[in-house]
């Protein structure tokens, strides 16, 4: 039992692991701010331009009884299909998802690719002047003697 444990620590104290946990942590928080961003700063003027609609209180009501709002209809427990809460959640994803592509292609400008090592200028024959193996004591080419 006693290397299981051992075993877990292992992974658990692992970077890889830790790294997953600080990413998941900070997604979250990410996702608030952008949940916030997108329901108090960017649906209110779509809203006004559309005419003053909320989107959050758009909804179907599947029974017979009128309710008003989506909250008076939730507060009966009728059925509805809550369309303008999945139209709030799917412009969510979108920013979400635009502000992850922002941030990788950011990232990926300020990675900069290791410099490759400059290639060493080939070796010519001084007689034929082709391409010749830096070892080569005679031109594959010409068969003249090299230096």
């Amino acid at each position: 039992m006693t290397g299981w444990i051992k075993e877990f620590k292992e992974f658990a104290v692992r970077g890889n692991v830790m790294d997953m946990a600080v990413g998941v942590i900070i997604g979250a928080a990410f996702g608030k701010i952008v949940t916030s961003l997108v329901n108090d700063v960017i649906m209110p003027p779509i809203g006004l331009l559309a005419g003053g609609m909320d989107f959050s209180n758009l909804f179907i009501n599947l029974s017979g009884t009128p309710a008003a709002t989506l909250a008076e209809a939730k507060a009966a427990s009728l059925p509805v299909i809550a369309y303008g809460s999945f139209i709030n959640t799917v412009i969510n994803f979108l920013i979400q998802a635009w502000a992850i592509f922002l941030v990788v292609k950011c990232a990926n400008k300020l990675r900069k690719p290791a410099p490759e090592a400059p290639k060493p200028e080939p070796r010519l024959c001084p007689y034929c002047f082709s391409e010749v193996n830096e070892k080569a004591t005679r031109c594959p080419h010409c068969t003249s003697e090299l230096k």
